[in-house]
């Protein structure tokens, strides 16, 4: 893993996202989902639930199974953390949810999903809402796909239309509803 360790920075709000880990891009900018698999991101958000990148990044707090760039493959891809990697962080989102108590958790590519439950396929679960527990908490998880151009799946049948519905689930969620929380909680330490 590289460091430095990207944060999306202090946000206190009942509705969490969770991506992979940085991609190289991340660390330049300091913050994540800054580059190509962000645009499309923050497009999805803007589209359906009417929220700006910069109101998102306000008011939604961002975490990651992995806070450090995990390096290249040989082929050039982003390389996908390993299970060690993933343990090493994983105190790191357990302090998160002890913390902020989410209602909504949305998990983004199969790697965040695969935290939560088990990912069989995305047709299978992109496009609804599962009850999880976690250790003594209970939320909402609304998986989402990767947003990276590298996967077609977004972008294809059934894919376009379970993307469209787990958005509007995440639109209609209690917890997005009303005003969203602001930065308001102190930078937390957080490391790899």
């Amino acid at each position: 893993m590289h460091k430095p360790v990207v944060s999306g920075g202090p946000v206190l709000s009942k509705v969490m996202l969770v991506g992979q880990a940085p991609g190289d891009e991340e660390p330049v900018f300091g913050r994540p989902f800054a580059w190509t698999a962000g645009k499309t991101l923050f497009k999805w958000f803007q589209e359906s639930a009417n929220l700006s990148e910069a109101e998102f990044r306000n008011s939604i707090y961002m975490a990651a199974v992995c806070r450090c760039f995990p390096g290249k493959t040989a082929a050039g891809g982003d390389r996908v953390p390993a299970p060690d990697e993933i343990r090493n962080c994983s105190s790191w989102m357990n302090d998160e949810f002890e913390i902020l108590r989410p209602r909504l958790v949305i998990p983004v590519g199969k790697l965040a999903i695969a935290q939560f439950m088990a990912v069989p396929k995305l047709d299978q679960i992109i496009g609804h809402s599962f009850p999880i527990r976690r250790d003594r908490r209970v939320f909402d998880l609304i998986p989402l796909p990767h947003p990276s151009g590298a996967s077609p799946w977004h972008r294809i049948a059934p894919g376009k239309a379970q993307l469209a519905q787990a958005m509007r689930l995440i639109a209609e969620h209690p917890a997005m509803s009303g005003d969203l929380p602001q930065r308001t909680i102190e930078t937390l330490d957080v490391g790899c």
